[in-house]
């Protein structure tokens, strides 16, 4: 029972962060939400990661990755868009710079909704996540160089679609 409570608090723990790389993976809230619960179902029921020295956080992404990709294979899923995978900041309540945020990140949102979904997965682990090349190859069971590449073209992918450019899928 002990290990059952020490896995649920470790997943508790990492639910703000299952939630936000969901929503980039997934393109919405609700559908976010199916995926972390499933997640956490199925983590929950396992048990725990199974081997010593296995980072629980680097074992949850891989589940949910692994479910997300299940899912979209089964249902024939189309990429959708980041819905609220950036979070919304303000600056201390000033309208002006609040209403210009706004905007600037629904470019960004609308600039995501253009790249590859392997481009938004590895923006979503590396720069949201801050995980390293190293935990997100892993995470995506891709090699690190493969990580950086990618990392490197939907970097340049979102830079040209923010400048209005056309981005090739």
């Amino acid at each position: 029972m002990t290990g059952d409570t020490h896995i649920a608090d470790q997943i508790t723990a990492l639910l703000p962060r299952l939630h936000r790389y969901g929503r980039a993976v997934t393109g919405n809230t609700s559908d976010a939400d199916d995926l972390v619960q499933a997640t956490c179902e199925k983590a929950l029921r396992s048990g725990g990661p199974g081997q010593v020295g296995v980072r629980t956080d680097l074992w949850l992404f891989r589940i949910m990755r692994n479910h997300w990709l299940d899912h979209v294979r089964s249902a024939a899923v189309r990429r959708r868009a980041p819905e609220d995978a950036l979070e919304e900041r303000g600056d201390g309540g000033l309208a002006a710079r609040q209403a210009e945020d706004r905007l600037m990140l629904e470019r960004v949102r609308g600039a995501m909704r253009t790249l590859k979904t392997e481009h938004r997965e590895v923006l979503a682990l590396v720069v949201l996540e801050g995980m390293s090349y190293c935990d997100a190859a892993d995470t995506l069971q891709v090699p690190q160089g493969t990580v950086m590449s990618r990392l490197a073209r939907a970097r340049t992918a979102l830079a040209s679609a923010l400048n209005g450019k056309d981005v090739q899928r």
